[in-house]
Order: C-alpha cells, then sequence, then structure tokens
C-alpha cells in the first residue's frame, strides 16, 4: 500500500475547537444545565452584578459614599476575594470559559464609556484655570507619578507597571469629585474650586499617561512610530473631522434636532475611531476619547449623552467593574511581602496627593489647612484609575498581587474623602450678613445687586434698570452680572468669574459669543456711570438646581438684591409668549429661598428706547413687598431726571373685612403675623416718605380712598396715559387686601402677585417695564412666626434717606404714627 504523503506545513497550525453546548435551539429541553451556554450565563452574571451594585449602592447611602465605591466593592465580592473562594459558586456563576465574552464586553464598555467622557470634558475649561489651580495640578502630576513609581519598584514585576501605578495616582475622579463637593455643598468655596480645576487637568494628563503606557507595553520596539500615529490621528481629528462635523451641523434646519442616522453615524464614528488608534499600537478608548473630545456642538452632545450614557454606565460598565473584581485577589497581596510593608505602602499612596498640596502650600500663599482639604479632595478616584489599573494587566505589566494592591488603595483613599470632608469645613466669611433688603440699606452703603441674564435680550431692560437706581460716589451700588447657562453636552457645572474684558477667541461658541456681549454691555455701563462697579459672572448648570446655585451666590456675594428676568417676553404683536418654561420654576424657586430681596423684572416694549427710566410709578396696597418697593423708587427718585409718582390704594369703610394679614412661608405653612404692626410700619415709612420729599417737586404722592378690586383695576388702567416708564410694585405676599382679593383668584402668574399681573397681562397702549418686589423675609424661630427684614429692630434700625431737596431736620421721625391727610389728592384721568 501506497504510503500516504504528510502534509507537514498543516502540522503546526492552530485548530479551534467548540463546544457543542455553546450554541442550543431549545434551551433547557435540549441539555442537563441552562448556564452552561455563552449567553445565559453572561445574562445571569450581569444581572447579578447590577443587582450587587445597586444594593450596595443603598447600603452605603447612610454613610454617603460615592457610586464608584460600591461599584468597585461589588467587583470585588463577586471575585475571588469573597464569593470566589467557594469552588462550587466559581465554576458554576464564572467558569473559564466565560472570560471569551465577559473581556471584550467590558473593553466595549471601555470604548463607549471614554467617549462619554470626552464629550462631558470641556478642554476649555482649563485655559480658565488660575494659577493656584496650575500650581496643584502641576504637583498633583509630578509628585504622585514620582511616589507610585518608587513604591512599585519594591515589587519584582514588570519594569513598565510602574506607569500604571504611577498614573493611578495622579488621576483624580472629576465627576466623582463634583458629586462630593455637590452632596457637601462647598462645590462654590475656594477650596472646591481649586479641587476641581486641578482634577480637570489630573484627568487630562491621565489620558497622555494612559496612551503612553500602551504604546511602552505593547510594542517597546516600536513605541516611536506608535506615538507619532496616535499624535497624527489627534490632529486629524482637531484640524479635519472637526471641522466636517461643524459643516454637517450647520446644514442641519436650527430646532429640528438629530435624526437617528446622525446618532448612528457618530456611534459608527466612535467604533472607527477605536479600530484606528488600535491599529496605531495604543486601545480603542483612546480614539473614542478624542473623537468625543472634538464633538463640536453643545445640542448633539445632549442628544448623544441622553442616548447611551444610562445603557453605558447602567448596563456595560458593571461587566468592567466585575471584570476587575475578578481579577483582584486579596489573599496574595502580602506573598513575598509582609502585611506590615504593604500597610505602609498603601498609607503612602494615600498620602500622595496630601504631600504634594502640602509641597504646594510651602512655596506660595496657600494655607496649609487648604492645602491638606485640597489634598483630600483631589484624592478622590474614580472609573479613570481602574481602567488604567485593568489597562496595565491586560499588557501584562501589573501582575495579580501589584495589581490587586493597587485597587484596594484606590478602594480606601476613595471612602476616606467623604468622612474628611464632614468634620472639615472651610471657614467662613466672619462679616454678618445684614443688610438684604433695600428698605435696610444706609443711604451711603453699597448697594449690591445680583442680575441674572438668561439671554442678551434681558441686557438692555436690566442695565436700564440699573441706570435708574441712582448710583453716586456717595450712595455706590456693586452690580454681579450673572450669565446662566443650561448644562448640556460638556456636563460640568462651573462658576467663571471674569475679571475683565478681554479679547475672545477666534471661533466662540454661542455661549462665549453671549459671555462677550454681557461683559461689553456692563463694562460700557460701568464707564458711563459714577459709583458703579460691576463684575461678569457665568454659571452652567442644570435647570433643576439653578435656583439653589442662584440663591449660593447672592449669598456669597453678600446681595442686597437679586434681579431676575420674567418668563415670558412681548411679542410683535405686543402678546406676552414663553422664552422656557423652565425659567418659570427657576423664578418661583429664587422667590422661595432667596437670601435677600429680589425683583422681577418685565420688559414691555421700553428696551427698544435705550434709555433708563424716567418717568416712574410706585402702587403702594401696604405690606413689607409694598415698603421694599417704596424705598427702592424712592433711590431712584433721588435722581434729578427722575419723577416719581407714588399712588397708595386705601380700601374704604364700606370695603369688604378680610382675614389678618398672612404669609406663606418656606414650608408652605400659613403663619399669622401681627397685622396691626404691619400697619403702623406702612404708616411710620410713608409719613417718613412723604415729609422727606415735602419740597421736592419731582415727587407727587396720591392716595385713593377705593371700594372694591373693580375700582382699583380702572384706577391702574387710567395711568397708562401718564406715560410711565416704569411700574414698580409688590409682590403683595402675606397681605390680603379687599382690593387685591379678587384679582388674586384669577392670576396667571402668582409668583408677580395680583398687581404685577394685572400689569402684565392686561392691555395698555404706552410701553413701559414692571418689576415686582419681594422683600426678604426670615422665620422668628422663638414664635413660629414670619416677619418681614423691616420689622426686626425696627426702632433701632429704620433710618431716614434724605431726599434731593432736604436732607437735615428729620431726626425724630420714627415718633411718627398718623397719617397726613393733607396730602391726598385724586387721581385724574
Amino acid at each position: 500500500m501506497a504510503q500516504e504523503q504528510i502534509d507537514l506545513a498543516k502540522l503546526n497550525q492552530t485548530i479551534l475547537c467548540y463546544a457543542e453546548t455553546v450554541y442550543r435551539i431549545n434551551g433547557v429541553w435540549e441539555g442537563p444545565d441552562p448556564l452552561t451556554p455563552f449567553i445565559p450565563l453572561f445574562f445571569v452574571q450581569i444581572t447579578l452584578a447590577i443587582m450587587l451594585n445597586r444594593l450596595l449602592v443603598f447600603a452605603l447611602k447612610p454613610f454617603n459614599q460615592p457610586s464608584i465605591v460600591a461599584e468597585i466593592l461589588s467587583g470585588i465580592i463577586l471575585g475571588p476575594s469573597v464569593f470566589g473562594r467557594n469552588s462550587g459558586f466559581r465554576k458554576q456563576m464564572f467558569p473559564s470559559y466565560t472570560y471569551k465574552i465577559l473581556e471584550p464586553m467590558a473593553h466595549l464598555a471601555l470604548v463607549y464609556y471614554a467617549f462619554l467622557v470626552g464629550l462631558k470634558m470641556d478642554i476649555k475649561a482649563i485655559l480658565r484655570t488660575g494659577s493656584k489651580a496650575v500650581n496643584v495640578a502641576v504637583a498633583g502630576t509630578v509628585i504622585p507619578f514620582s511616589i507610585g513609581s518608587a513604591l512599585y519598584f519594591i515589587f519584582q514585576g514588570n519594569k513598565a507597571g510602574f506607569i500604571f501605578w504611577g498614573a493611578a495616582l495622579t488621576v483624580t475622579g472629576f465627576s466623582v469629585l463634583t458629586e462630593i463637593l455637590e452632596k457637601q455643598e462647598i462645590i462654590n468655596t475656594d477650596i472646591g474650586k481649586t479641587a476641581m480645576a486641578s482634577a480637570l487637568i489630573n484627568d487630562v494628563s491621565a489620558w497622555c499617561f494612559l496612551a503612553l503606557g500602551f504604546a511602552i507595553t505593547g510594542s517597546p520596539e516600536n513605541i516611536h512610530w506608535s506615538l507619532l500615529c496616535t499624535t497624527a490621528f489627534v490632529l486629524l481629528c482637531v484640524y479635519y473631522i472637526r471641522p466636517c462635523l461643524k459643516w454637517v451641523i450647520r446644514k442641519t434646519p436650527e430646532g429640528q434636532g438629530y435624526s437617528e442616522f446622525y446618532i448612528c453615524s457618530v456611534l459608527t464614528g466612535v467604533a472607527f475611531c477605536g479600530v484606528i488608534t488600535d491599529a496605531c499600537g495604543t486601545h480603542p478608548m483612546i480614539g473614542a476619547f478624542v473623537f468625543g473630545l472634538v464633538i463640536p456642538c453643545e445640542v448633539l452632545e445632549a442628544a448623544l449623552i441622553n442616548k447611551l450614557e444610562d445603557f453605558v454606565v447602567g448596563i456595560l460598565m458593571p461587566v468592567f467593574f466585575m471584570v476587575c473584581g475578578l481579577r483582584t485577589n486579596v489573599d496574595i497581596i502580602s506573598d513575598q511581602t509582609s502585611w506590615i510593608v504593604v500597610v505602609l505602602i498603601i498609607i503612602l499612596a494615600c498620602a500622595a496627593k496630601i504631600i504634594c498640596a502640602l509641597v504646594v502650600s510651602i512655596f506660595t500663599s496657600i494655607p496649609i489647612n487648604e492645602a491638606i482639604a485640597v489634598g483630600v479632595l483631589t484624592n478622590t478616584k474614580g472609573a479613570m484609575a481602574m481602567i488604567i489599573l485593568e489597562a496595565g494587566q491586560t499588557q501584562v505589566a501589573l501582575n495579580t498581587q501589584t495589581y490587586s494592591l493597587m485597587v484596594i488603595a484606590i478602594l480606601i483613599m476613595t471612602m476616606v474623602v467623604m468622612p474628611a470632608t464632614i468634620t472639615y469645613r472651610p471657614s467662613k466669611n466672619l462679616v454678618p450678613y445684614k443688610r438684604r433688603t433695600i428698605e435696610k440699606a444706609k443711604s451711603d452703603e453699597e448697594l449690591r445687586i445680583l442680575a441674572c441674564i438668561y439671554n442678551t435680550r434681558n441686557v438692555p431692560p436690566i442695565i436700564n434698570l440699573l441706570r435708574a437706581s441712582n448710583a453716586t460716589n456717595r450712595s455706590p451700588i456693586s452690580v454681579f452680572a450673572l450669565q446662566l447657562v443650561e448644562l448640556v453636552g460638556r456636563a460640568t457645572a462651573s462658576l467663571v468669574v471674569h475679571s475683565s474684558r478681554k479679547a475672545g477667541p477666534r471661533n466662540p461658541s454661542h455661549v462665549e459669543a453671549q459671555a462677550d456681549h454681557i461683559i461689553s454691555a456692563f463694562d460700557n455701563y460701568e464707564l458711563r456711570s459714577d459709583g458703579v462697579t460691576t463684575q461678569a459672572l457665568t454659571a452652567r448648570c442644570a435647570y433643576s438646581t439653578m435656583d439653589e446655585d442662584i440663591c449660593n451666590i447672592a449669598k456669597d456675594k453678600r446681595s442686597a438684591f437679586v434681579i431676575i428676568p420674567f418668563h415670558k417676553q412681548q411679542t410683535l404683536d405686543g402678546e406676552m409668549e414663553d422664552i422656557n418654561p423652565a425659567i418659570r420654576s427657576v423664578n418661583e424657586g429664587i422667590l422661595e429661598n432667596a437670601p435677600c430681596s429680589v425683583g422681577i423684572l418685565i420688559d414691555r416694549g421700553l428696551q427698544e428706547s435705550n434709555d433708563h427710566a424716567h418717568n416712574i410709578a410706585m402702587l403702594y396696597f401696604g405690606g413689607p413687598d409694598d415698603r421694599e418697593a417704596l424705598a427702592y423708587a424712592w433711590r431712584m427718585a433721588e435722581n434729578s431726571d427722575t419723577s416719581l409718582t407714588v399712588a397708595r390704594f386705601i380700601p374704604s369703610s364700606d370695603a369688604e373685612e378680610l382675614d389678618p394679614v398672612e404669609v406663606i412661608a418656606k414650608s408652605h405653612v400659613t403663619l399669622h403675623i401681627d397685622s396691626e404692626r404691619e400697619k403702623l410700619l406702612d404708616e411710620d415709612y410713608l409719613n417718613k416718605f412723604q415729609i422727606a420729599t415735602a419740597n421736592d417737586k419731582s415727587i407727587t404722592y396720591t392716595e385713593l380712598m377705593l371700594n372694591d378690586e373693580e375700582e382699583a383695576v380702572n384706577a391702574i388702567k387710567s395711568m397708562d396715559g401718564h406715560n410711565h416708564d416704569l411700574y414698580i410694585v409688590g409682590k403683595g405676599a402675606g397681605v390680603i387686601s379687599p382690593l387685591t382679593a379678587g384679582l388674586a383668584d384669577w392670576c396667571d402668574c402668582p409668583e408677580l402677585g395680583p398687581i404685577g399681573d394685572l400689569l402684565v397681562t392686561s392691555e395698555f397702549e404706552s410701553a413701559f417695564s414692571v418689576l415686582v418686589v419681594q422683600q426678604y423675609i426670615r422665620l422668628n424661630k422663638r414664635d413660629g412666626s414670619v416677619r418681614s427684614a423691616s420689622s426686626l429692630d425696627y426702632r433701632q434700625e429704620m433710618e431716614l434717606r434724605p431726599s434731593v431737596s432736604e436732607s437735615d431736620g428729620f431726626e425724630s421721625l420714627n415718633s411718627f404714627t398718623t397719617r397726613d391727610h393733607n396730602n391726598r389728592m385724586a387721581l385724574q384721568d
């Protein structure tokens, strides 16, 4: 028999064999174990990981631990350190062959997670970082990397592993840090701002370290080509892919949104960019991260995040943390190394950021206690630290011992941050915050005003109102112009203080263009006015928390008055239309929680005149809000070219008697106050105003005795013929008058009060603005009542504001408790 010829070339080939149980048609009916196939077992694994993660989040909630702690712990518990000790559990739930699907899914999660990180990261924020944060960030990169590298060489391992240890200590979890700062309410403090700015810089440097680590451990002999090709890809994205995306976005009609084709094309681009950087010798997630950075449109970013984030973070990332936990083995950390050395290494790793902050404090003016606080905060780790360590083990640069040790160190240093911030509170301004109203402000004292701006259309009416506020060198005004930007796309809440007007970028974004316009307008207002200082700020936050952020800024700036634009604007046909329904909720939140007085400004065509109000009308019905409105109108009337008409509406003896004065507190509980005292305060303040302005011909005081709300409405509408530029009214919170009770039931905008709502919703022929004023109130905890700011220590603190024509001889006006009837006049049509 002839000898068969043997093909020697095929002897060394590898043949893949697949188990018959990998895929079955009818599941449990054709096999003894339904969990043997890949797909059913993978679903069970991911379900177990998600459920354990949610359970740990709930269990750690009383301790205020960030979610990253629960994610790391859930992986460790499923791994060989806890449940994996049981061989039956390990073989049933995590047999070796399942790693063929777990690891690719974990890397897929990393690719799209990196894309989301790139979408949310604002590189331009680094250019706005102050020198203090830059110093902390640079030291927080160099010193921890050096300490991590030195500690790594205590172990016998791959020499390239020091890059991953050092990078893991360098990185700060920006999103986790933001979560902690918001929970502790220190995000707007100097320490919080410094820590966040430093974390952003550390986050960017961590991606550079990661790319370098992949290049070195992947192909050491071709590292120069790997880095060169990756750099070329980055330049390609910046100078070619980004302009192409901008061109596509410009061709999309405004307001149309982005179709599924756009979204799917972008997500396909993520995968394609990952393939390119993988071919360059780094990793697919580097390409996905860079592609996320160059997405140009905030609206597109928001659409992508809404479509992708819940699936990636909620479904895919638990697979990644599960794989990390399966690779962690606490039992072998002390192999060939004593536990004393292990503990010392963990302590030094946890202290690396604190050491670098202390070094910075030596060479700069940062106080030591502030440096320690910043060091503790920047010790916060996030998913990026775990990604770096996982990459190190995937590249065989870290063995199980060095990998597990660093995972435990990262877990400990992140868990310590929250308790440390609870025990530490930054020093607060010890100067008491007393001047929270205009009524209590001294005539020779600086009036601090926070002006909120949603869009550039709000700028002219606000500046016109400020110009009418009569700023002088003797009675100065400090204005904080706060641009409010909805948090979309680069999801990083921030507060940017514009120190001076600078030339903007060559191709500014919509937000930057608006900011430049606001800065320019308020700079011109300051230059053309005496006694005025301005400062522009930009707050980027979600509408759901915007009212709280505004109140915190008002408290931080010690404002006495907050000006907020109305949520409606006038159209060409004179109708009022909604700008954004979310703005109404923000305004309502400010009115409820403001630490000072608030004014809602409504423009009804006056902004077109580009001039401040010269003919002002103040409608007085009584109560703390009306006293505050009169105080502001009185200040305006001191301007030599301004005339003021104060019309007081008094119910006649035939008017229906109503319940006593009430105030709705912040807890939405109706609390009673002394109505007689409020009436006394009204009489005293009005008598003081009449006597002080008796010789001022530019001020007219009128009292109207009316029977019901219908007569009040007719009287207000009859004032339309007097060509008033500005109407100032109190919101009327807490005051029930027979002249407004019926109007309150028909209010379209209750936040304006009955009179403000009437001026906004009724038809008037003239163009004017309306300012609805609410005076700051506070709860008296001793007796459970609510008192206006003017009613607190009234006899001691109430001061006379001298008029323009008469400034002396009225020292004893506090004794007046009766009304002067000689000045009562009838308002003529």
